[in-house]
């Protein structure tokens, strides 16, 4: 069997984040990674551009509302690990490193160039002398940065150190970039300046004998030498046996002598408690470390007794280390993250999802002396937590949407003395209501009143001490309150715990629900929801994959080949001015005027002109005019009243036009080029034709004006600043050189002069510094919100495949890239070099064409271009091109190099290929009559239609067989989003009006206008569209039921529980437990089964079933059972299986529920409550139930190490049959009268029930032991697969082949196919293949295959679909092509990552036979010449590749 495994949706989940400055000294970006994903922000200004204009940035006091805007997106073939940043010596830019599985560190940086990440140097470590006979893949690779970047370590396998030094280079010349790129040949003298050393290792045996299970490791601050703590447990304990070892945990500090490679231990405290977690070394002026445990947090430092306060009462028995308890806090820190906002203050999340912030109270003497707790909110379930720009901190989660909060401190800061402490936070505890929030966006932020007395300075002097008393008393302390806001917020869809399709509920044009009713297999619409996110940021997630428009109405308008919108003068509406007025349909030789208000009425006897076919409608002057282009005539009108005619008389018609307000620019058949400009002069509008012109040859066949608000497109140098001496906007030229970031040495004098370290000398002046630093801090923002003049700019395709930049209007060429249809990544400008003085117009062509590079040969030649600015105010300019085959879509990058100061990177490609692959139309003869050519003809309808505002959203719709919507929205990230499947769109126009708000208008293949909106309940800013319904609590299965048209869902809630049960001899009795006040209790869990409806996706009222109080739902299906009564055949019922997890002394028995749900007549004003449910069977099993299926009308359960089989009879469960298991099979699925199961330990058997001899017996099972997460068929035709997912993150195929010799004659199923995932999946189910629309391909090589859909935990989707063999041949020799031709990211091979992992190890080969889609995908990506080579590399042609790509993309968008 031949598959293939592609991920559709990328991975959400955030595990790793960090502060860094990626692409220059200037700017603090977060990088954030999570599974094999890696992205970086930047966190700018959310504001309008109206609003901007008002805004003088540098009066403003407070930073406006922020946002976090993508500016880059690396996949990665691995699974990020650890990540870490440092500053090399003289480097522009910060430097990545990141660990991945076993024992591999890249080290990455972003490169101006082609603004990609470039890899500096790679680590391997996965020699067998260093794993020391580890086959296992239990660890992970912690890496660690030496604060002042003079080393980074690394832990590999748990038992040894990687030391990766950094050269420190104290000449003030810098290194060249040269150095930093990676070395082909080595020359010795280049050698010693790279900023990396070799690297080499310690063992930690050899440090002392007993260090073992490392816990965790970081660099203290302050010290001469890079020196590295070590937490470690040498014999471990647990829980269980705390009586008889406890206080296990022992700490140790190694200085790093790296010239000598000498590592000799220069402190060590043992006996910490067992339960330790983490280590956070403090910075100085305060120093040392915090040791956090589960329920302590303990301060340690090398010439101080230790201080460490308890957080709860199971500190107090559970270690001899003397800990003070600390009042009014009941906290544990298991599962929790922190980070340093201060020197003396960190923000603690919880595993609840509340953040604390935690103040070291420090004395004169520079040691803490205390620790204060304070609740600032109640926020998302973090898995790390980063500060920014000092005000800034973003939680990440893999559970929850990941947050930016902005911080702030009150204004009065609060002096108390240390015996006050202890009231305030009582009276703090009574104070903070713990109440959940409505949404996770809003944060309850309980502020506490403490009375404001005049600040007095922390140090006190000693004569201060003898009039105020013991020093203890009255050393005062300054605790500030903190308040945080939300700023913004990133979707994440993980974890995917559970999903099902459903039937999609369509909205009619009167806003009616249409029930879905489908004929045939074509016609079903599908939707894939699924019960993503944990406890309180549980919701339901409703993906779409391709967007079907909402249509309000639609005419039948016969011949009509485009339409337009336009406003009339905004000068003269009393209404809101942003709705159309007018649209204007061209027919083949003459034009319809429409005017849209409550009605949509033709005009006649307008100053438009109707009896000539129109090229191009649009708006000017602030859409205070409107430009009519015929083939012949220019005509500018006011509102419907003719200002004035430009008759175009050059002997060939108008093909093209583009505007950039105040231009329109008109492209001519024959390759001319001809600008207007609206002058008013005098109060008279006037169109005036540019004198200045462009050369006609090469003919010119492709244009787009472009009015730049981004300020990229300039051609002056100053206000580009890579190195950090800048001269603009304001003088933040010391952002340069010197990191801002507060871990510097105290050392340098520079940090004096700067007076950045100044704190640690002179304590009382903190408060100035504070402001003066603030003051520093804020220049960031202010350069971002300075506002760029517009420019204006002309960008042409010629004939012989160059696209040109012309600056308006002086039409001066700027820039010129070769052979644009090729298709390179990178699009550089041909004339970096040319000296401007060349480029005048006599000599430009000939004397620059010739010094330009060669074309490729046959490279697709441009069609139409689009250059847009997007994102917020127009800030992120994309390119499109648009050739026979594909659309091309560039990013515009900063270059400081050059006339024009950017370059082109290549985001994405679309593939525009028809079905039917036609014979390409050579030029038509030019013997056309005249009349002809002046007519509209449908080649001349432009494809790509930007749009300002579709459902509040701006973009461009790409018209034609793969109609798609391109976004990119202020948060940066690129978004393509299919329209209708499978349609054709022949022309798109934005449609703004009283009943249509903010929609548009398309023709599809027939001549019908379809007027439509997007569906608004959709969130279109994501991979997928989706929808996310919050519920608050955890979400398990998840079912559709058919018949009633809704989804059964189990719930979650989770409370703490003081009873328990417990065995007193010969039954179980209840007993309750009172600990104390400060005793956290367990978490009990309370499960519910909920009905929610797809109309409103509401939880039907009444219609619910609350299970007992331990009563765990294990497994929950909708079974097909035969039913006896009036009618015979199959009838579908709600089968649950429980199991009542009381302890592991008490038997575990479960219950089998089996319901039905009934229609009933709803009550008035509730059209919801129409369903009920009924019970048809309840009772107590013998052991817990943990799997449900139904077979041949019967029902199986997993029973115990038991499969039983029984029969629905009146009411009553009748065992037919039983088999004996393994140790627990928790899923079962079933087909005709084979039942597969899996085993969470002892891997898959496979069933057989014979119904007429009433036997269940073993068919085949695998021999091999794997844990088993998830089971799906894999149907290809006639052959049956079985795909298993396990705890290794890979899916296998397997196969039963009695034939086979291997298969000892049909009693082990044979392995055929294996695939490293690297997530982990928990859910899959499997759609039919099927051709919807109209480009239908014959022959269909998908016939009767099944697809299977899966959703991993780090929330990504994809699907594995079985090839045909000669598509599976092709695509193997492209992928075996790929591997070597493409680079590696961060040295990452493909195929390793790929090949099958496994802990043990097992005596068979990997079998492989699974492609991976996504390195098949990046063919797409690749430019023109290289996939022609590529693909002539296998012997097939690149046509070919693509049109295969292309039928699978279509076969899998059915969502």
């Amino acid at each position: 069997m031949f598959s293939m495994c592609k991920q559709t949706h990328a991975a959400t989940a955030v595990e790793f984040s960090i502060a860094c400055r990626f692409f220059n000294n200037l700017e603090e970006n977060l990088v954030v990674a999570g599974a094999n994903v890696l992205k970086v922000y930047r966190i700018a200004p959310n504001v309008e551009a109206g609003q901007r204009q008002k805004l003088n940035p540098s009066e403003m006091r407070l930073a406006p509302k922020m946002r976090l805007e993508c500016l880059a997106t690396y996949t990665l073939y691995g699974n990020v690990m650890s990540l870490q940043c440092v500053s090399l010596a003289g480097a522009m830019r910060d430097a990545l490193l990141i660990s991945f599985k076993d024992a591999k560190l890249s080290v990455l940086q972003h490169d101006p160039d082609t603004f990609a990440l470039k890899t500096l140097s790679l680590h391997y470590f996965e020699e067998d002398d260093i794993r020391g006979g580890w086959t296992g893949r239990y660890f992970v690779p912690t890496v660690r940065v030496d604060p002042d970047s003079r080393c980074a370590v690394m832990l590999v396998y748990g038992k040894r150190l990687v030391v990766l030094p950094f050269r420190k280079d104290n000449s003030l010349d810098e290194i060249e970039l040269a150095d930093v790129k990676p070395i082909k040949k080595a020359p010795t003298a280049m050698v010693s300046r790279t900023p990396i050393m070799a690297s080499y290792l310690i063992a930690l045996r050899d440090l002392d004998e007993k260090i073992d299970n490392v816990l965790d490791i970081q660099f203290l601050h302050g010290y001469y030498e890079p020196t590295l703590l070590i937490l470690y447990e040498p014999v471990r304990t647990c829980p269980g046996r705390i009586k008889v070892r406890s206080d296990t945990c022992v700490l140790v500090a190694i200085s790093l002598n790296i010239q000598q490679r000498v590592h000799p231990i220069i402190w060590t405290v043992n006996s910490l408690p067992f339960d330790c977690l983490q280590v956070y070394p403090i910075q100085k002026p305060i120093g040392g470390c915090l040791v956090m445990t589960v329920n302590a947090v303990i301060y340690l430092n090398q010439s101080v007794p230790p201080y460490g306060v308890s957080l709860n009462s199971s500190a107090d028995n559970s270690t001899a280390f003397p800990l003070k308890p600390q009042d009014g806090v009941r906290i544990s820190l298991d599962c929790a993250n922190f980070a340093f906002i201060d020197v003396d203050k960190l923000v603690i999340s919880l595993r609840t999802g509340d953040l604390y912030v935690l103040t070291l109270c420090v004395d004169s003497m520079r040691t803490v002396r205390n620790f204060h707790f304070h609740k600032a909110a109640a926020s998302v379930l973090t898995s790390c937590i980063c500060v920014l720009h000092s005000e800034y901190i973003f939680l990440g989660s893999r559970l929850g949407n990941s947050l930016l909060l902005h911080f702030t401190e009150e204004d009065q800061s609060t002096v108390i003395t240390l015996d006050d402490v202890e009231q305030q936070t009582e009276q703090q505890q009574r104070n903070l209501q713990d109440e959940e929030q409505i949404m996770e966006e809003i944060f309850d932020v309980d502020q506490l009143e403490m009375a404001p007395t005049q600040a007095k300075s922390r140090r006190i002097e000693d004569e201060e001490l003898e009039v105020y008393g013991s020093g203890a008393k009255a050393s005062v302390l300054q605790l500030r309150k903190f308040i945080f806001e939300v700023c913004d917020s990133l979707m994440n869809v993980a974890p995917v715990n559970y999903m099902c399709a459903g039937e999609r509920v369509e909205f009619e044009e009167d806003g009616a629900t249409l029930r879905p009713h489908a004929e045939s297999l074509q016609d079903v619409k599908i939707e894939l929801v699924a019960a993503t996110g944990h406890s309180k940021n549980g919701a339901l997630s409703v993906f779409v994959n391709c967007i079907n428009p909402q249509i309000i109405t639609s005419f039948e308008l016969d011949g009509c080949l485009d339409v337009w919108t336009v406003f009339d003068d905004a000068t003269k509406k009393s209404s809101r001015n942003d709705q159309h007025d007018f649209m204007l349909l061209s027919q083949r030789n003459s034009t319809l005027v429409l005017q849209t208000g409550q009605e949509i009425n033709e005009i006649e006897n307008t100053g438009f002109t109707v009896n000539q076919p129109t090229i191009f409608v649009g708006n000017l002057g602030q859409q205070r005019f409107i430009v009519q282009v015929t083939t012949r005539h220019v005509r500018l009108l006011q509102g419907t009243r003719l200002i004035q005619n430009v008759p175009i008389e050059v002997g060939s018609p108008v093909v093209q036009v583009s505007i950039a307000d105040p231009y329109v620019c008109l492209r001519v058949l024959n390759g001319q080029v001809i600008t207007l400009a609206l002058r008013e002069t005098r109060g008279t509008p006037r169109l005036a034709i540019n004198k200045h012109t462009i050369s006609s040859s090469p003919a010119v066949v492709a244009i787009s004006a472009y009015k730049d608000l981004s300020g990229l497109f300039t051609v002056k140098g100053d206000d580009i600043n890579l190195t950090g001496s800048s001269n603009s906007g304001f003088g933040h030229s010391f952002g340069g050189y010197m990191k801002a970031e507060p871990n510097m040495k105290v050392e340098d004098e520079e940090d004096l002069l700067y007076g950045d370290a100044g704190s640690a000398f002179k304590m009382n002046s903190m408060a100035d510094l504070a402001k003066q630093s603030k003051q520093k801090n804020s220049d960031w923002w202010r350069r971002l919100l300075v506002q760029a003049k517009p420019s204006y700019w002309l960008v042409v395709a010629r004939q012989s495949g160059t696209l040109e930049i012309y600056s308006m209007p002086d039409m001066k060429l700027v820039y010129l890239v070769n052979d644009v249809g090729n298709g390179a990544i990178v699009l550089t400008d041909a004339m970096e070099f040319v000296p401007i003085s060349l480029t005048t117009q006599e000599n430009s062509k000939a004397g620059i064409v010739q010094a330009c590079m060669p074309q490729h040969a046959n490279s697709p030649l441009p069609l139409e271009l689009s250059l847009t600015g997007l994102g917020l105010n127009g800030e992120r300019p994309l390119l499109m091109v648009r050739t026979r085959v594909e659309l091309l879509i560039y990013q515009v990058f900063r270059y400081p190099k050059g006339h024009l100061k950017i370059r082109f990177r290549k985001l994405d490609q679309l593939n525009l290929l028809d079905q039917q692959p036609t014979h390409i139309e050579l030029d038509e003869n030019d013997e056309q009559e005249d009349i002809e050519s002046y007519q509209m003809q449908p080649k001349y309808v432009q494809k790509l239609r930007p749009f300002a505002n579709v459902g509040g959203l701006s973009g461009v719709m790409v018209c034609g067989v793969n109609p798609c919507f391109v976004f990119l929205t202020f948060r940066g990230e690129l978004r393509i989003h299919r329209l209708l499947g499978n349609g054709d769109v022949r022309s798109f126009a934005a449609f703004n009006n009283v009943n249509i708000p903010n929609g548009f208008l398309y023709f599809d293949t027939t001549y019908e206008l379809k007027i439509s909106v997007l569906p608004s309940y959709l969130s279109y800013d994501s991979t997928w569209p989706v929808r996310k319904v919050p519920l608050r609590c955890t979400p398990r299965q998840l079912v559709y039921h058919r018949e009633n048209r809704v989804y059964c869902l189990i719930t979650q809630t989770e409370e703490p529980m003081t009873k328990y049960y417990r065995f007193n001899g010969e039954d179980k009795e209840l007993s309750e437990e009172s600990r104390g006040e400060r005793f956290i209790y367990p978490i009990g869990s309370q499960f519910e089964m909920v009905l929610i409806s797809p109309e409103t996706w509401e939880i039907v009222p009444d219609a619910s079933i609350s299970f007992e109080p331990w009563e765990h739902v294990t497994a929950f299906k909708i079974v097909k059972l035969s039913y006896e009564g009036t009618r015979s055949g199959l009838k579908e019922y709600l089968c649950i299986g429980t199991n009542f997890n009381y302890s592991e002394d008490i038997t575990s028995r479960g219950n089998i529920h089996i319901y039905d749900i009934i229609e009933v007549v709803p009550e008035p004003g509730k059209p919801m409550t129409k369903f009920k449910i009924k019970e048809i069977f309840k009772k107590e099993q013998k052991g817990p139930v943990s799997a449900i299926s139904d077979v041949l009308g019967f029902l199986v359960t997993g029973l115990g190490q038991k499969i039983y089989i029984w029969q629905l009879r009146d009411g009553d469960l009748i065992g037919v049959a039983f088999i004996d298991t393994n140790i627990y099979v928790h899923q079962i699925i079933t087909v005709k009268s084979l039942i597969f199961i899996a085993d969470v330990y002892k891997s898959i058997s496979l069933l057989r029930f014979q119904e007429e001899y009433r036997t269940l017996s073993l068919a085949s099972r695998d021999f091999n032991p794997l844990e088993v997460y998830g089971i799906e068929f894999m149907v290809d035709n006639s052959n049956l697969g079985f795909l298993v997912t396990d705890a290794e993150r890979n899916l296998i195929v397997y196969m039963y082949q009695p034939e086979a010799r291997e298969s000892l004659g049909g009693q082990k199923l044979l392995r055929k196919a294996d695939y490293h995932l690297g997530q982990v999946v928990n859910t899959m189910f499997r759609v039919q293949c099927h051709q919807k629309g109209l480009h239908q391909r014959q022959p269909f090589l998908y016939e009767n295959k099944h697809f299977v859909v899966y959703g991993t935990l780090d929330g990504a989707l994809g699907y594995c679909l079985p090839l045909p063999e000669k598509v599976y041949r092709r695509f193997l020799m492209l992928q075996n092509v790929l591997v070597s031709y493409q680079e590696h990211l961060c040295g990452l091979n493909p195929k390793e990552y790929r090949t099958l992992k496994s802990f043990k190890k097992q005596g068979i080969n990997p079998s492989r036979c699974i492609i991976d889609g996504d390195l098949i995908w990046s063919y797409r990506l690749m430019a023109n010449s290289e996939r022609n080579e590529v693909a002539k590399k296998i012997g097939t042609r690149t046509e070919e590749i693509l049109g295969d790509l292309l039928e699978i993309e279509r076969l899998a968008s059915v969502f």
